[in-house]
């Protein structure tokens, strides 16, 4: 299973794009297996739903950092991450809400996801 997404977040952060607009590295990794998953990723779900206005980025990313670590989907993270970064989320609140979350989701859960916040905090 291809999962790196890692790739895109330096687009992000190399092109100083808006906020609005969220790129990722699918269409290069995923493109030829699945074109259609990938257009739903960026028009759908970067593309629409990240944007509506019933909440905000921020939120949105805080969101998606909870799912992805309550279900497990470490894999993910580090693309959140740095989006949760950009989304102006601090580092001491990611840790944060990491730790929220071991009491909810489990200590592996949580210890696998402070790994993840480490490597891209010190990258």
């Amino acid at each position: 299973m291809v999962t790196n997404w890692n790739a895109a977040t330096t687009i992000i952060k190399e092109n100083h794009l808006s906020k609005k607009e969220i790129k990722s590295n699918i269409r290069n990794t995923l493109g030829d297996l699945a074109p259609a998953f990938v257009d739903y990723t960026e028009s759908v779900l970067f593309g629409d739903l990240w944007k509506r206005k019933n909440l905000s980025m921020r939120d949105r990313s805080l969101i998606t950092l909870s799912s992805l670590i309550t279900a497990g989907n470490i894999e993910q993270l580090p693309f959140h991450i740095n989006l949760a970064m950009e989304n102006k989320i601090k580092e001491d609140e990611i840790i944060e809400l990491i730790t929220h979350l071991a009491f909810y989701t489990g200590w592996p859960k949580s210890t696998s996801a402070l790994d993840a916040a480490k490597k891209v905090f010190s990258s």
